[in-house]
């Protein structure tokens, strides 16, 4: 496990952008996991200024999301295909058939799960896993519980996570109450996870994640079994690291 502590949002943001761009320099056709909600924001504007300059290209890149909310029309402004349309897939030049998020809105969740895990076994192995971190401790959409799923699955969104994404809806209510989630078995599989945290109301949780007992009840204790785990945070969250 490699922590690092940054004292402002720009650093991280350049230091968490310089790991992805410098994979996707030495290899091409690197197979990235990436994630949603405010924390990555930054990260992946540092990627497409990287890509305008010239730096990296995206032709040989293929991506799998996290999770998508299951109910939001397509199109949704706080859809994660939307998300990820507006912060980095419509300014690079990934081709749109090799950026893979779950479709929530399949008919049938259960095949949906089942054809979003075949593609990840014919991808072989995600290379680098971005993952942001919840306020009780998921990763993805894998809430506490007394088991985790392994392999992407759908899941009822906890009260707490609801009310911390209410701040994207106009209204608590609107946030949906479902989503599709990768597993945290998949996610444990990648080569490399890059965890970045932000804020002092998350310094307690990852201290807890990252230093704690290992259990279900706190998916992102799960963690530290992780062979290449590197974390980012920045002053505030980082406060137990000093």
């Amino acid at each position: 496990m490699n922590i690092h502590r940054f004292q402002n949002t720009q650093e991280l943001n350049e230091a968490g952008a310089g790991i992805i761009a410098g994979l996707v320099q030495l290899q091409p056709r690197v197979v990235l996991g990436l994630a949603t909600g405010g924390t990555p924001v930054g990260i992946y504007e540092e990627l497409v200024k990287a890509y305008r300059k010239g730096r990296i290209s995206f032709k040989g890149v293929t991506s799998f999301n996290l999770d998508e909310y299951v109910g939001l029309p397509e199109g949704h402004p706080e859809s994660y295909r939307s998300y990820m349309n507006h912060h980095l897939f419509n300014h690079v030049d990934l081709p749109p058939a090799q950026a893979h998020i779950p479709n929530a809105n399949a008919a049938d969740p259960a095949a949906e799960c089942l054809n979003y895990d075949r593609l990840l076994d014919e991808a072989k192995q995600i290379d680098l896993q971005i993952l942001g971190l919840g306020h009780n401790g998921h990763i993805g959409f894998n809430e506490p519980d007394h088991s985790l799923v392994s392999g992407t699955h759908l899941v009822e969104l906890k009260p707490a996570t609801r009310e911390a994404n209410a701040r994207f809806f106009n209204s608590p209510d609107e946030v949906p109450t479902h989503a599709l989630t990768m597993g945290v078995g998949t996610i444990l599989k990648a080569k490399t996870i890059l965890l970045v945290v932000r804020g002092a109301d998350k310094a307690e949780i990852v201290h807890q994640a990252l230093t704690g007992p290992i259990t279900t009840e706190l998916p992102a204790s799960l963690l530290q079994t992780h062979p290449h785990l590197v974390v980012l945070l920045d002053a505030e969250a980082g406060r137990y690291f000093e």
